[in-house]
């Protein structure tokens, strides 16, 4: 079986490079990018089963990504990467079309097992939101 493809965006280049590290033994990282509009971008020229989205990002956010990747490429699925932890973020990523939401403080433990989540169909909350 072919690893999952996916697609990195985060404006910080360290968290950038602590993701890819974490993630590159299980998945095939197939580019990272800065900003919401090269996440659109990349997303729809590279067809990636997961985009791994922060919501804080230049030119377009997370939630803005989120919203025209989810409506140009049905297939692909988002997860939204991020610190923020507040229920309105939360709220507005799903209504964006994102099927995964994982907190920074919790990417060690939660953001390969989110990404296999979505990657087959199902949802993802980190479950330090839950409570």
């Amino acid at each position: 079986m072919c690893p999952l493809r996916i697609l990195l965006a985060d404006d910080n280049d360290e968290i950038l490079g602590a993701i890819h590290q974490e993630l590159a033994q299980e998945f095939e990282i197939i580019g990272s990018v800065s900003n919401g509009q090269d996440a659109v971008d990349a997303a729809l020229q590279f067809d990636p089963d997961v985009v791994v989205l922060d919501i804080a990002m230049p030119i377009l956010n997370g939630i803005q990504a989120s919203l025209r990747i989810h409506e140009c490429n049905g297939r692909t699925k988002i997860l939204i990467l991020t610190i923020h932890e507040n229920i309105e973020y939360v709220s507005a990523a799903f209504a964006a079309g994102v099927a995964g939401y994982v907190t920074k403080r919790s990417l060690l433990t939660d953001l390969a097992y989110a990404i296999r989540q979505v990657a087959e169909g199902c949802t993802f909350l980190s479950p330090s939101l839950s409570k």
